[in-house]
Protein backbone atom coordinates (compact mmCIF):
# COMPACT_ATOMS: atom_id res chain seq x y z
CA UNK A 1 0.00 0.00 0.00
CA UNK A 2 0.79 3.52 -0.94
CA UNK A 3 0.23 7.13 -0.38
CA UNK A 4 -1.64 7.01 -3.27
CA UNK A 5 -3.49 4.12 -2.31
CA UNK A 6 -4.19 6.08 0.85
CA UNK A 7 -5.85 9.22 -1.20
CA UNK A 8 -7.80 7.08 -3.13
CA UNK A 9 -9.71 5.42 0.10
CA UNK A 10 -9.59 8.70 1.82
CA UNK A 11 -11.60 10.11 -1.80
CA UNK A 12 -13.65 6.65 -1.78
CA UNK A 13 -15.07 7.71 2.09
CA UNK A 14 -16.25 11.12 0.81
CA UNK A 15 -18.04 10.25 -1.26
CA UNK A 16 -19.85 7.30 0.71
CA UNK A 17 -21.93 7.25 3.55
CA UNK A 18 -19.48 7.97 6.13
CA UNK A 19 -19.42 11.48 4.65
CA UNK A 20 -22.63 12.21 6.50
CA UNK A 21 -21.60 10.52 10.09
CA UNK A 22 -18.57 12.99 9.55
CA UNK A 23 -20.46 15.89 8.55
CA UNK A 24 -22.30 15.31 11.82
CA UNK A 25 -19.78 15.34 13.71
CA UNK A 26 -18.47 18.94 12.04
CA UNK A 27 -21.56 20.33 13.15
CA UNK A 28 -21.24 19.37 16.41
CA UNK A 29 -18.09 20.76 16.69
CA UNK A 30 -18.49 24.30 15.55
CA UNK A 31 -21.65 24.30 17.64
CA UNK A 32 -19.29 23.49 20.77
CA UNK A 33 -17.37 27.20 19.73
CA UNK A 34 -20.68 29.10 20.40
CA UNK A 35 -21.56 26.96 23.76
CA UNK A 36 -20.72 28.09 27.24
CA UNK A 37 -17.58 28.75 29.07
CA UNK A 38 -18.19 25.27 30.91
CA UNK A 39 -19.39 22.97 28.07
CA UNK A 40 -16.07 24.31 26.34
CA UNK A 41 -13.70 23.97 29.54
CA UNK A 42 -15.58 20.13 29.79
CA UNK A 43 -13.94 19.65 26.64
CA UNK A 44 -10.86 20.26 27.50
CA UNK A 45 -11.14 18.39 30.43
CA UNK A 46 -12.17 15.15 28.36
CA UNK A 47 -9.12 16.13 26.04
CA UNK A 48 -6.94 15.63 29.22
CA UNK A 49 -8.10 12.44 29.87
CA UNK A 50 -7.52 11.31 26.40
CA UNK A 51 -3.32 11.17 26.82
CA UNK A 52 -2.35 8.06 26.84
CA UNK A 53 -5.83 6.63 26.87
CA UNK A 54 -8.67 5.46 24.87
CA UNK A 55 -10.49 8.38 23.56
CA UNK A 56 -13.97 5.91 23.30
CA UNK A 57 -13.00 5.69 27.24
CA UNK A 58 -12.66 9.41 28.08
CA UNK A 59 -16.08 9.87 26.26
CA UNK A 60 -17.91 7.51 28.50
CA UNK A 61 -16.38 9.07 31.66
CA UNK A 62 -17.17 12.63 30.21
CA UNK A 63 -20.46 11.76 30.10
CA UNK A 64 -21.08 9.94 33.56
CA UNK A 65 -18.82 13.01 35.31
CA UNK A 66 -21.11 15.67 33.11
CA UNK A 67 -19.77 19.38 32.45
CA UNK A 68 -20.67 20.49 36.20
CA UNK A 69 -18.22 17.88 37.46
CA UNK A 70 -15.20 18.82 35.83
CA UNK A 71 -16.30 22.68 36.40
CA UNK A 72 -16.59 22.46 39.84
CA UNK A 73 -15.45 19.10 41.55
CA UNK A 74 -11.90 18.97 43.66
CA UNK A 75 -9.16 17.03 42.67
CA UNK A 76 -10.34 13.64 45.42
CA UNK A 77 -13.95 13.92 44.28
CA UNK A 78 -12.88 13.76 40.43
CA UNK A 79 -9.94 11.27 41.58
CA UNK A 80 -12.84 9.00 42.93
CA UNK A 81 -15.20 9.00 39.78
CA UNK A 82 -12.18 8.96 37.34
CA UNK A 83 -10.94 5.26 39.22
CA UNK A 84 -14.48 4.28 39.91
CA UNK A 85 -15.22 4.74 35.56
CA UNK A 86 -11.46 3.13 34.90
CA UNK A 87 -9.33 5.83 34.18
CA UNK A 88 -5.76 4.63 34.01
CA UNK A 89 -4.26 7.59 35.93
CA UNK A 90 -7.44 9.26 38.25
CA UNK A 91 -5.09 11.26 40.47
CA UNK A 92 -2.69 13.10 38.09
CA UNK A 93 -5.95 13.81 35.43
CA UNK A 94 -8.14 14.86 38.25
CA UNK A 95 -5.04 17.26 39.60
CA UNK A 96 -4.76 18.02 35.77
CA UNK A 97 -8.37 19.59 35.48
CA UNK A 98 -8.38 21.23 38.79
CA UNK A 99 -5.45 23.48 37.52
CA UNK A 100 -6.98 24.01 34.34
CA UNK A 101 -9.79 25.40 35.67
CA UNK A 102 -7.44 27.91 36.75
CA UNK A 103 -7.24 29.07 33.38
CA UNK A 104 -10.72 28.64 32.42
CA UNK A 105 -11.17 32.74 31.63
CA UNK A 106 -7.97 33.00 29.90
CA UNK A 107 -8.81 29.81 27.89
CA UNK A 108 -11.78 31.55 26.40
CA UNK A 109 -10.19 34.88 25.46
CA UNK A 110 -7.46 32.53 23.46
CA UNK A 111 -9.89 31.11 22.00
CA UNK A 112 -11.96 34.00 20.77
CA UNK A 113 -8.66 36.06 19.86
CA UNK A 114 -7.88 36.05 15.85
CA UNK A 115 -4.81 34.57 16.37
CA UNK A 116 -4.29 31.85 14.18
CA UNK A 117 -5.22 28.05 15.79
CA UNK A 118 -1.66 27.45 15.84
CA UNK A 119 -0.79 29.88 17.62
CA UNK A 120 -3.63 28.79 20.17
CA UNK A 121 -2.21 25.61 20.22
CA UNK A 122 1.03 26.60 21.91
CA UNK A 123 -0.98 28.79 24.29
CA UNK A 124 -2.07 25.44 25.38
CA UNK A 125 0.50 23.34 25.20
CA UNK A 126 3.07 26.19 27.27
CA UNK A 127 -0.46 27.23 29.91
CA UNK A 128 -2.31 23.84 30.35
CA UNK A 129 -0.51 20.67 32.52
CA UNK A 130 -0.95 17.49 30.94
CA UNK A 131 -1.69 18.86 27.11
CA UNK A 132 0.79 18.28 24.41
CA UNK A 133 0.51 18.75 20.62
CA UNK A 134 -2.06 15.64 20.47
CA UNK A 135 -4.19 16.57 23.27
CA UNK A 136 -4.51 20.78 21.93
CA UNK A 137 -4.89 19.60 18.44
CA UNK A 138 -8.11 17.51 19.45
CA UNK A 139 -9.56 20.20 21.95
CA UNK A 140 -9.25 23.03 19.01
CA UNK A 141 -10.98 20.68 16.56
CA UNK A 142 -13.79 19.59 19.18
CA UNK A 143 -14.37 23.32 19.66
CA UNK A 144 -14.46 23.89 15.99
CA UNK A 145 -10.83 24.96 14.72
CA UNK A 146 -9.78 22.65 11.91
CA UNK A 147 -6.63 23.75 10.77
CA UNK A 148 -4.41 21.47 13.10
CA UNK A 149 -3.67 17.64 12.73
CA UNK A 150 -3.97 15.34 15.45
CA UNK A 151 -1.72 12.69 15.64
CA UNK A 152 -2.82 9.83 17.53
CA UNK A 153 -1.51 6.30 17.58
CA UNK A 154 -4.45 5.22 15.46
CA UNK A 155 -3.14 8.22 12.45
CA UNK A 156 0.37 7.29 13.42
CA UNK A 157 -0.45 3.73 12.12
CA UNK A 158 -2.40 4.29 9.31
CA UNK A 159 -0.06 6.53 7.79
CA UNK A 160 3.14 4.05 8.46
CA UNK A 161 0.74 1.55 7.13
CA UNK A 162 0.27 3.14 4.01
CA UNK A 163 4.53 3.83 3.91
CA UNK A 164 3.97 7.48 4.41
CA UNK A 165 5.69 7.96 7.55
CA UNK A 166 7.94 5.64 9.47
CA UNK A 167 5.99 5.75 13.19
CA UNK A 168 8.82 7.70 15.02
CA UNK A 169 9.98 5.90 19.06
CA UNK A 170 8.78 9.48 20.40
CA UNK A 171 7.05 12.42 19.50
CA UNK A 172 9.11 15.41 19.83
CA UNK A 173 7.40 18.91 18.74
CA UNK A 174 9.85 18.54 15.74
CA UNK A 175 8.53 15.38 14.64
CA UNK A 176 4.83 16.50 15.22
CA UNK A 177 5.28 19.60 13.12
CA UNK A 178 7.27 17.50 10.15
CA UNK A 179 4.18 14.23 9.97
CA UNK A 180 1.62 17.30 10.34
CA UNK A 181 3.05 19.07 7.15
CA UNK A 182 2.45 15.71 5.66
CA UNK A 183 -1.16 15.41 6.74
CA UNK A 184 -1.47 19.24 5.47
CA UNK A 185 -0.14 18.32 1.98
CA UNK A 186 -3.03 15.62 1.87
CA UNK A 187 -5.84 17.65 3.19
CA UNK A 188 -4.94 20.11 0.42
CA UNK A 189 -4.92 16.80 -1.96
CA UNK A 190 -8.35 15.79 -1.10
CA UNK A 191 -9.84 18.81 -0.14
CA UNK A 192 -10.13 18.73 3.26
CA UNK A 193 -9.20 20.62 6.73
CA UNK A 194 -6.71 18.90 8.43
CA UNK A 195 -9.47 18.64 11.37
CA UNK A 196 -11.44 17.00 9.42
CA UNK A 197 -9.75 14.69 7.14
CA UNK A 198 -8.12 13.03 11.11
CA UNK A 199 -12.38 12.40 11.33
CA UNK A 200 -11.98 9.86 7.69
CA UNK A 201 -8.44 8.50 8.53
CA UNK A 202 -9.71 7.58 12.18
CA UNK A 203 -13.22 5.47 10.70
CA UNK A 204 -10.27 4.11 8.07
CA UNK A 205 -8.10 2.40 11.20
CA UNK A 206 -11.07 1.79 13.87
CA UNK A 207 -14.11 1.59 12.06
CA UNK A 208 -15.65 4.75 13.81
CA UNK A 209 -16.65 8.21 13.93
CA UNK A 210 -15.89 9.49 17.35
CA UNK A 211 -14.82 12.87 18.39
Amino acid sequence: MTAKDLVKEIIQLINSPVSQLVEERVKEFLALKNETEERIFSELAFCILTANFSAEKAIYIQEKIGTVGFNTYGIERLSYLLKKYGHRYPEARAKYIVLARRKKKELIKVLKSKNTTSTKREWLVKNIKGIGYKEASHFLRNVGYFEVAILDYHILDLLEKYKVITKPKSMTRKKYMEIEQIIFELSKTVNLLPGILDLYLWYMETGKVLK
